[in-house]
């Protein structure tokens, strides 16, 4: 048997697994094989060095104890149908209580009274009795101190099956020990020699000994740097050689001259002053689209910072070149935004804008296809209907992706594909700031740019944090403002597991609104009424006709009401803080002053409410999304699983950021010589079965 089979093995066939416990193990921790288990790593490390005294224990932290065992004892509980078993450990100067609720039996042929013990286990309180369930016991030889044994001791991850069928630490402590005796954690390292000694990191056999088999915390701590840097490094490598896979083998159409449109619309039809960060990233893209390498840029920028009127430029080089541009937007609320905007810009120019939705009717939808595929319509807006089959491009040129991490890797593939020969520039847009530390590692393979001014005139938004028992000063601040002629926002949370119950909510929640202000026409909005009430419930609001719009996150983005000054979140520490922000940016968009209220429960804990006053304190994007990251991990930060960002095992983006950045470095280097990786086959096979376990399809070349 190969070295490669040995780890395919079953786990039922490691001594002190067998078939129950791999059943177990299964389903509980997803591990099957003997390579499963090797990279199932401890969560922490305990120091025998570090006994702690019985008497300073504290409740809730895991520690280790060590003392003699009292009498173990059975006792019937529970109306005498179950039996437990309970013990005492005594150290010299004080004693707690050891108690087992099931799987015991074994424990009382390995234990006896008097016995020198090693006790791991988080201590609790019962009664103002010190007690520690379920602790993991190591009897310790006479006359053998806890240093004769391993002198640090891993912790696993357990779950209560887990223990029920005796695998505790010190039996995944056994098995680790048999598993190194089998295979002596032998594995093709996927890190190159070279770079291992650039950055002082230990070949991987020896890291995995460390991890599980380690003779002290320092040498743990070493491995777990090498495992951070791997996960980072693993990821960089397929970003940055997908990037320069891009650019080295899709060829797209150069666009040497800005083309007439450019130039007829900065100077005849613009509406407003560009910001000089506008024009900053407007000269990127410019440099960017004259290249016959395909453009793949992100714009970054806050609420209202004016990346539309950016992404137009970008259109009219295309247009005036003689290509098309296709803009995908999430929702169609806010596709038919962007038209609305496109076509008001573009109309005096004579550019046609097309607009295709799930919802567009059979005949307007062969209609706009025809023209598009004959080259008559150069710009279409739409949603997932742009990249269907029966869609067909003439010379597809641009590709625009706003709140692109709201769509999939393949899906954005789809869309890229309908330029086939050749690759269109690709411009992605996002309202939501992304931390560099966060865009480092789920935009590795894109240039980005920032836009980090505000245009003029932008009023500043106060923002209040208020729970229930405010509730009637809030409604007379709204009323104050509905009385000088503004409008409002009132926004109820949605989550996609209980969309018929949040749909409840806002349909109550309007006629709670209609009847405080019977005075006042109400409208509502939400993402289950089909795309032509929407529209008229959007745009009697924007005229004026409506004074409040009762609804969920749709009016997150897309909508542009200057009249509206009031904003009311309620339940928000239901929603991301960067989705706030988001939000906010509804109001403050004319020349009033402007109120964001965040509504919470009067029982909310003090320190989710420190959490939403970060909102108060805050008007920066980018600021917020550091805070909002480092509360909610980069996983929920997105709202995503399609952002193509794999869960790490042990790196954390917040903490490792300067091991992040020596991987990068490291992944730039080694692309920057062998962008095929033909030097290094085994790291080469490692990204293959890596690609596939994280569905990154598209980061392969």
């Amino acid at each position: 048997m190969t070295q490669a089979d040995v780890w395919k093995s079953s786990l039922a066939y490691l001594k002190g697994v067998g078939p129950r416990r791999a059943e177990v193990l299964r389903t509980e921790l997803a591990l099957s094989t003997y390579e499963d288990l090797l990279y199932y790593f401890p969560r922490r490390y305990l120091d025998y060095a570090q006994i702690t005294p019985i008497a300073h224990a504290r409740p809730d932290q895991e520690g280790v104890f060590q003392g003699k065992l009292g009498p173990l004892q059975v006792r019937a509980t529970g109306g005498g149908k179950r039996a437990i078993l309970t013990g005492t450990l005594y150290d010299g100067q004080a004693w707690m209580e050891l108690i087992w609720y099931q799987g015991w039996e074994w424990l009382r042929q390995k234990l006896s009274p008097g016995q020198e013990v090693l006790v791991i286990g988080r201590p609790t309180y019962k009664k103002r009795l010190l007690q520690i369930a379920h602790p993991d016991i190591i009897p310790l030889s006479a006359g053998k101190s806890p240093q004769h044994f391993l002198r640090v001791y891993p912790v696993y991850p357990l779950t209560e099956k887990l223990r029920q069928v005796g695998l505790d630490n010190k039996r995944f402590h056994m098995l680790f020990e048999e598993l190194y005796r089998l295979t002596q954690f032998k594995q093709e390292d996927p890190i190159p020699e070279s770079i291992r000694e650039r950055y002082n990191l230990p070949p991987l056999s020896e890291a995995l000994h460390a991890l599980h088999l380690p003779t002290s915390v320092e040498e743990a701590e070493r491995a777990l740097q090498r495992f951070k840097f791997q996960e980072f490094f693993l990821l960089q490598v397929l970003l940055i050689r997908r990037k320069h896979f891009l650019k080295s083998q899709y060829t797209a159409p150069a666009f040497t001259q800005a083309g007439p449109l450019v130039s007829e619309f900065y100077e005849k039809y613009l509406p407003f002053a560009l910001t000089e960060a506008q024009k900053r990233v407007i000269k990127e893209i410019r440099r960017d689209m004259a290249l016959s390498t395909p453009m793949n840029r992100l714009i970054q920028g806050d609420v209202g910072s004016g990346k539309t009127i950016v992404a137009l430029f970008a259109s009219l080089i295309a247009i005036g070149n003689g290509y098309q541009v296709a803009l995908m937007a999430p929702t169609e609320v806010l596709a038919e935004q962007h038209a609305r905007s496109f076509r008001k810009w573009l109309a005096p120019l004579g550019v046609g804008v097309g607009l295709l939705l799930g919802s567009t009717s059979p005949s307007q939808k062969r209609r706009t296809l025809d023209k598009l595929a004959t080259g008559e319509l150069a710009c279409i807006i739409g949603t997932h209907a742009l990249f269907q089959k029966n869609v067909q491009y003439h010379r597809l040129g641009l590709t625009i992706i706003d709140e692109q991490h709201k769509f999939g890797v393949k899906q954005r593939a789809a869309l890229w594909e309908k330029a086939h020969p050749y690759r269109p520039h690709n411009l992605l847009l996002t309202a939501t700031p992304i931390p560099r530390t966060l865009a480092l590692s789920v935009y590795g393979d894109v240039d980005v740019s920032v836009i980090d001014e505000l245009p003029p005139g932008r009023q500043p938004v106060k923002t209040l944090i208020r729970t229930e028992v405010h509730r009637q000063e809030i409604w007379n601040l709204l009323r104050a403002e509905l009385q000088k002629g503004r409008q409002a926002y009132i926004i109820y949370p949605l989550v996609e597991e209980s969309e018929k119950l949040d749909l409840k909510a806002v349909e109550e929640g309007f006629e709670v609104v209609r009847k405080a202000f019977p005075e006042y026409a109400v409208g509502i909005v939400h993402g289950r009424m089909n795309s032509e009430r929407k529209e008229r419930e959007m745009h009697l609001f924007k005229s004026g006709q409506t004074k409040i719009l009762v609804g969920t996150t749709v009016v997150e983005v897309g909508v542009d009401v200057p009249n509206a000054t009031v904003l009311i979140v309620e339940h928000a520490d239901r929603f991301g803080l960067s989705q706030l922000h988001q939000l906010r940016g509804r109001v403050g968009r004319g020349q009033y002053a402007s109120y964001a209220i965040f509504m919470a429960p009067n029982d909310l804990s003090e320190s989710a409410l420190e959490r939403l006053r970060a909102l108060a304190q805050y008007n920066d994007g980018f600021h917020i999304a550091e805070i909002d990251l480092k509360l909610r991990g980069p996983g929920d930060f997105l709202g995503t699983k399609q952002s193509g960002l794999p869960e790490f095992k042990v790196a954390d983006i917040i903490r490792d950021q300067a091991i992040l950045r020596q991987a990068r470095q490291a992944a730039e280097d080694l692309i920057g010589q062998d962008p095929s990786l033909t030097l290094y086959p085994t790291l080469q096979a490692y990204l293959t079965t890596y690609a596939k376990k994280h569905s990154l399809e598209l980061f392969t070349a």
